[in-house]
């Protein structure tokens, strides 16, 4: 993460971004005027106490919900004041997502829920990146096989790389381990780090958890709404520290 200021290429920038949820007395400030900005290539961890924001910053910068105030850019294209519809076509063609709870069909084979967001765009598919991109998130199953008899690890594996097929320009992961065990988490999160590594990938990942964020390039702390603090790599220790601060904040 950068400040807009800095200049550097960004995949998505967030200027003077807040998000208010209903009005009078009984509004909420999700986000109050967050300026950030994600650089190419990198892999950023968004993190802070629940009711920080971290869920309204994704949703914002991903365009699924629209901010009150302020500008969201997904490189030079301005998300705010596009149509449902045109948004819901570059959500489809440039964005990758990972959910906690896969959203895998279980009714389509693991190749067709890989390949399922280039069905929906009408865009034909290579096999041969469709093969180089299985191999790159070990999907160390057969793609015939349907995603319910797959462990939960492997169901996260396909939901990756569903998310990479389309070559997204940014890909956005919510708390993407957070249905795993311990082992299978840190092995998810060894691919996500190898494939930012291989591919130049831009990822931003929610998540709660310390030792998942110490696998990002830099951690993003919110509080209130608010940008509260950034580090580089860090050891889950550190990050944890961090996170303790946050009430001073």
């Amino acid at each position: 993460m950068t400040t807009v200021e800095d200049g550097l290429v960004c995949a998505v920038r967030m200027e003077s971004v807040s998000k208010v949820y209903g009005s009078g007395e009984t509004a909420v400030r999700a986000l109050d005027r967050v300026s950030i900005g994600l650089r190419r290539g990198s892999f950023t961890a968004l993190m802070g106490p629940s009711g920080s924001g971290k869920s309204t910053f994704l949703h914002c910068a991903a365009g699924l919900d629209r901010p009150t105030s302020g500008r969201v850019l997904l490189g030079d294209t301005e998300l705010t004041g596009q149509r449902e519809a045109a948004l819901t076509e570059l959500r489809r063609n440039r964005i990758g997502f990972v959910f906690q709870a896969y959203n895998l069909l279980d009714a389509l084979t693991v190749e067709q829920n890989i390949v399922l967001p280039l069905r929906l765009a009408n865009r034909p598919f290579d096999p041969e990146f469709l093969a180089e991109v299985v191999r790159s998130v070990e999907v160390n199953v057969p793609l015939d096989r349907r995603p319910g008899k797959l462990s939960g690890g492997q169901q996260q594996r396909v939901a990756i790389a569903r998310a990479l097929v389309t070559r997204p320009d940014v890909m956005f992961l919510d708390e993407p381990t957070g249905a795993l065990d311990t082992r299978t988490a840190r092995q998810v999160l060894s691919t996500l780090r190898q494939t930012v590594n291989r591919w130049g990938q831009t990822a931003l990942m929610v998540t709660h958890d310390p030792v998942a964020a110490s696998y990002a390039d830099s951690v993003v702390f919110l509080a209130d709404g608010r940008i509260a603090g950034e580090v580089g790599p860090s050891s889950p220790e550190a990050i944890a520290e961090h996170m303790t601060r946050l009430g001073e904040w």
